[in-house]
């Protein structure tokens, strides 16, 4: 019995019953690989059809999308780069992002102007001043395209010290602006450890090589040495805000220690120069609605890499004390 529900009847002679079994066999095999090809050519489709899709997400024409539809990067429009965030090397808000969609934004035919839309705490020093400097170079190399600093809720620190760079910033009442300095923060674990009865042991090849060790004493010199890092690091943060803003900052004592004022303060400071979003700017000042997006996306993947691998560690060292880096705060 052979088949699905179906009676066949075998072949009564020896030799016949062998030729249908082998013409069985053949007829079976037939059908397995029209199967497989069926599968194969479902598989290949499919493949095809995710390549295409990668393609289009990761690609730059992808990577614009923010306030409307991609036709409108083939019009005049204005420009939009986002500065959300921490400013870190291996964050969202890092100078390469930044600097990227700037590049884009600026090579562009149809930007009529460029927008820096920040919301930023601050963040590295460094990286801060790659896009300072390379904000004054693409304004060197497009004069007719005007940049705009327009901070939302908060543009201190690392990311006010970008803004002053921009032909102008505006921000809301309400936006905090301004923290012209820097700070360095730990924590110091000596006296913890003698109360538990733990041993410090810690073999350098020079007298400064543990330099900022929470585990072992603080040293006089050594600290004396790290204000002069962090004075000369401020000294150069407000000559940035100085050739940036010029004439128009209305300087005062507690200018450059640190504070952080509201809109109208800053407004009334000359730290920024009007109030405005993103929108009313595009519609009011750079006279182009459109907006398009040019902010570069992170790939994602390489994103889940860094959350689960090395800036886990990172960011546990940075929580107890470990990292010896400053922030513009």
């Amino acid at each position: 019995m052979f088949g699905f529900g179906k009676k066949v009847t075998l072949p009564q002679n020896e030799q016949d019953r062998s030729w249908y079994m082998l013409e069985k066999m053949i007829n079976e095999s037939q059908v397995e690989q029209r199967r497989a090809r069926r599968w194969g050519v479902f598989f290949k489709g499919l493949t095809f059809v995710y390549l295409i899709g990668a393609m289009l997400l990761f690609s730059p024409i992808a990577q614009q999308g923010g306030g409307t539809d991609l036709f409108s990067a083939a019009k005049e429009h204005t420009a939009v780069v986002r500065v959300h965030g921490v400013i870190a090397e291996d964050g969202e808000a890092s100078a390469n992002a930044i600097v990227t969609g700037m590049r884009a934004a600026f090579e562009s035919k149809k930007t009529k102007a460029v927008l820096l839309a920040i919301n930023s705490p601050g963040g590295s020093p460094v990286q801060s001043n790659y896009v300072y400097d390379e904000i004054k170079r693409l304004r060197t190399k497009y004069p007719a395209i005007p940049l705009y600093a327009v901070i939302g809720d908060i543009g201190a620190s690392g990311a006010y010290y970008i803004a002053s760079a921009a032909d102008k910033i505006y921000a809301s009442e309400s936006s905090l602006v301004g923290s012209i300095g820097v700070t360095a923060a730990g924590f110091g674990f000596v006296e913890t450890m003698n109360k538990l009865g733990v041993e410090r042991r810690n073999y350098t090849s020079c007298a400064h090589k543990s330099f900022l060790d929470p585990f072992s004493p603080v040293k006089p010199d050594e600290t004396a040495f790290w204000q002069q890092v962090l004075d000369q690091t401020h000294a150069q943060f407000i000559k940035r805000v100085r050739d940036g803003r010029g004439n128009r900052l209305k300087e005062t004592p507690d200018m450059f220690t640190g504070l952080i004022w509201n809109g109208v303060q800053a407004l009334a400071l000359g730290l920024i120069d009007g109030y405005g979003s993103p929108w009313q700017i595009a519609r009011d000042v750079v006279k182009a609605e459109d907006i398009v997006d040019y902010t570069a996306k992170r790939n994602p993947f390489d994103a889940l890499a860094g959350k689960l691998g090395a800036s886990a560690g990172a960011a546990i060292a940075e929580k107890m004390g470990l990292s010896a880096s400053y922030q513009l705060q």
